[in-house]
């Protein structure tokens, strides 16, 4: 096999490789061989089938195979003898292959950059830490009682905060409202959610009576074919039904699977610490992450900062596809059902949505890290120009984020392979666990999924392994923590040039895949 390296230019190595026409005869022979004493053929005893006639069957297979084989080994064999590492597999581009004559193809690899690990020691990090307060608790379990409500039938008319539950309809002119039809509707009078001013003509009904409710979609109404217009909701009232909040008492934890009002008062708070804990820790990983992109700057290698940025490209029309169905169609059925949504005590924080590139079968074992989807257009603009603008003006900054991703999560990478930090088994089993159990009754499907899958089991290693070198770092780092309130835990501004995301594909061993 003859190697000739063609080009070296920044992070991309390309090679000309030739095996000469005889070396691929003798593999060839040996494999036709092979196959002859393994093969039955009416006629022939075992092993004494003529090479002409394995030729004839199976030369034109036998010789895909072999090429094949020939193509992998001898990239794999330059790879290692050349101490390449690669970021990504190599590409391949058959060159020259006819039958006789020599193989030639074209190897192209783009490299892993050099990564010079920072003096983690030389970080300054702020911690901030929250307590839960008592009345959070109060207004906790307050909440709980609310959502744990009774309705009962009354025989009176409709009073503001009232349940009234009817058929209606809505149109616009003689043109129903899609979506607008329903039965047995409970609407929640005094809470939000209506068009305006539609539930408070629906206060003093009783039951059995028809009520005609009349009102004026708002100009900023996210369906502009709704927008300004003044429409007719036909409401037939069926019941009035008067809630009742659940009594604050041992009953009210015995409800939720507790023993007692002062055990349901120490798991709210217990859950809360954890909620702020998490906070805590996305706030300064944030920092740490911003502080790492200011010290290292190396080149990205091309085909990874495409995945990414592909990644989050297609994250971006999702969303915004979302978005314009949505207006497409709440607009249309503005008077929901309110109330459903339920207001939780939430620490808040950035959640997570994975921005995953297809990862190649060399590097199946590494980790992947998670990154947050990015916030999109409300609306569409209606100029072309504009749109066309935006557009790239949208793709020149998320091309910046996927760069600043596969940085980081190279550099995470590397630290952990320096450093052998690993994912370990149990750990892995635990996520899987997890994982399985927000599928209540179908923990098993779940579980089989993920074994069947390499892929979606190295989805849950990564953030795992993520977690695991960042808290390596923020060990040798300084980290100073400071009391707040959880008003300021939540309010609290992003560190200076924090930039929503957190680091992008990264192999957990930066080295070529065996």
């Amino acid at each position: 096999m003859q190697v000739t390296e063609t080009n070296a230019d920044g992070l991309t190595r390309e090679f000309k490789i030739v095996v000469s026409a005889g070396d691929l005869e003798d593999q060839i022979s040996r494999r036709l061989d092979e196959l002859g004493r393994a093969i039955n053929l009416p006629g022939f005893r075992p092993g004494k089938v003529p090479m002409q006639l394995l030729r004839k069957r199976y030369g034109s297979a036998v010789r895909g195979e072999v090429l094949e084989s020939t193509v992998q080994d001898g990239s794999a064999e330059t790879i290692r003898e050349h101490k390449l590492r690669p970021a990504l597999p190599p590409k391949i581009e058959i060159l020259s292959a006819a039958e006789g004559a020599d193989l030639e193809y074209k190897m192209s690899v783009e490299l892993l950059p050099e990564m010079p690990e920072p003096n983690f020691a030389e970080l300054h990090l702020e911690k901030l830490r929250a307590a839960v307060p008592d009345d959070r608790i109060e207004q906790a379990v307050q909440r709980l009682a609310e959502q744990q409500r009774r309705t009962e039938p009354v025989d009176r008319a409709a009073a503001n905060g009232d349940i009234v539950v009817a058929d209606l309809v809505g149109r616009v002119g003689e043109q129903e409202i899609p979506g607008s039809r329903g039965e047995g509707r409970e609407i929640e009078l005094g809470a939000t959610g209506f068009i305006p001013g539609f539930d408070d003509q629906l206060i003093g009904a009783v039951a059995g009576e028809q009520r005609t409710v009349r009102v004026s979609f708002p100009e900023d109404n996210a369906n502009p074919e709704l927008a300004g217009k003044e429409a007719v909701f036909e409401v037939a009232v069926k019941e009035v039904r008067d809630k009742r909040p659940a009594a604050i008492d041992d009953a009210l934890a015995e409800a939720v699977g507790l023993d007692s009002l002062d055990e349901l008062r120490q798991e709210i708070r217990r859950s809360m610490q954890r909620e702020f804990d998490d906070l805590s820790r996305q706030r300064v990983k944030r920092e740490l992450l911003d502080r790492l992109a200011e010290r290292v700057g190396f080149p990205v290698p091309p085909g990874m900062l495409e995945m990414e940025f592909e990644s989050i490209w297609k994250q971006y029309e999702a969303e915004k596809a979302r978005q314009t169905e949505a207006a497409a169609t709440t607009g249309m059925v503005a008077p929901q059902i309110p109330g459903q949504a339920s207001d939780g005590d939430s620490a808040g924080g950035t959640e997570d949505a994975p921005a995953i590139a297809e990862r190649p079968p060399e590097l199946s074992s590494d980790p992947v890290m998670a990154a947050p989807a990015e916030d999109v257009p409300e609306s569409a603009p209606a100029d072309p120009t504009q749109a066309d603008a935006e557009e790239q003006e949208a793709r020149a900054e998320y091309r910046r984020i996927a760069e600043r991703r596969v940085r980081l999560g190279l550099l995470l990478a590397e630290v952990g392979r320096n450093n052998n930090i690993t994912v370990t088994q149990e750990e892995l089993n635990q996520a899987l666990a997890r994982e399985a159990r927000r599928f209540p009754g179908h923990e098993r499907q779940v579980l089989d999924y993920y074994r069947k899958n390499p892929e979606s089991m190295n989805n849950l290693r990564a953030p795992i392994f993520e977690d695991k070198v960042v808290d390596f770092i923020l060990e040798l780092a300084t980290v100073e923590e400071r009391q707040v309130t959880p008003e300021e835990l939540m309010s609290f501004p992003e560190p200076e040039h924090a930039e929503p995301e957190a680091p992008a594909p990264g192999p957990e061993a930066a080295a070529p895949a065996p």
